[in-house]
């Protein structure tokens, strides 16, 4: 584990375990957590031989809290100095719901042309545009966006909360049944982050166009999605991003939430390897 500090000032905290010389794994982490949401896949593949990395977005977790930066363009750039600052080469970047809009800015304008990148993978992700506009008319309305802000603005700790508690990992579904230890962990790394950076990475995840960061990205690359979700709605995100790529693999999962990669760990986990080494 270590800090690295980026052009501007910025430190970033980052997670670096296993073998130096193993293909490197790096995970790409959502709003509002951190990267110890992703410490179940990363003892998954650490034990199966992988270099696993992830770093904690600005303004989020144990990364500086800085007031400005909270843009698509900024996470990726940060993204680059962690595997610029550790050189990695041959990456597989897994990016989840917000991570997964870093990871396609990240491959697209800095790994691909680095020539450190050999898969990415996005999990129930952002890209290509999650708001509603001429454009985009199967989108997200603003307004929902904006009711966000309102919420996080209002009673951060309260909306953390409600969050997990319902639509991220579906436990607001008929027979669901909660899981308090994740709804927990859910607030906590969502506290330790920064209210700005948060309620300007709502304007960062929903209103950044990433059509052409996907049309970019020539590695192959695995969409996978739950159709269920919540959160970002399958139908306008997972088949458009699989369209726009020139090397994407869809994969759908039936019933499954927004926070899958928790709540079904064991079938995700198996995807990805599966992906990863074949």
């Amino acid at each position: 584990m270590g800090f690295v500090t980026t052009r501007d000032g910025t430190e970033i905290f980052y997670k670096d375990w296993g073998d130096r010389n193993a293909q490197p794994i790096v995970f790409h982490h959502g709003w509002p957590l951190s990267a110890d949401d992703w410490d179940t896949q990363m003892l998954f593949f650490l034990h199966k031989g992988f270099r696993v990395v992830a770093h904690d977005r600005r303004g989020h977790g144990r990364s500086s809290q800085g007031d400005t930066g909270h843009d698509m363009d900024h996470y990726a750039a940060d993204a680059a100095a962690v595997a610029e600052h550790l050189d990695l080469r041959n990456a597989v970047h897994v990016g989840h719901s917000t991570g997964g809009g870093q990871v396609a800015r990240y491959v697209a304008k800095f790994g691909e042309p680095q020539g450190r990148v050999a898969k990415a993978v996005l999990v129930s992700a952002v890209p290509p545009l999650m708001v509603q506009t001429e454009a985009n008319p199967g989108g997200l309305p603003i307004e929902v966006f904006d009711g966000f802000r309102a919420a996080l603005a209002a009673n951060r700790a309260q909306f953390y909360l409600d969050v997990p508690s319902g639509p991220f990992y579906g436990y607001n579904r008929p027979g669901a049944k909660a899981d308090q230890g994740v709804i927990y962990n859910w607030w906590r790394q969502g506290m330790m982050g920064g209210a700005k950076a948060h309620y300007d990475g709502i304007k960062a995840f929903s209103e950044t166009d990433q059509t052409e960061d996907l049309k970019a990205i020539s590695v192959p690359t695995l969409v996978m999605h739950g159709d269920d979700d919540q959160i970002v709605p399958y139908a306008d995100s997972a088949p458009l991003s699989a369209k726009l790529l020139r090397n994407g693999i869809l994969k759908t999962y039936a019933g499954f939430p927004h926070g899958m990669p928790t709540t079904h760990a064991d079938v995700i986990n198996a995807d990805l390897l599966a992906f990863i080494t074949n």
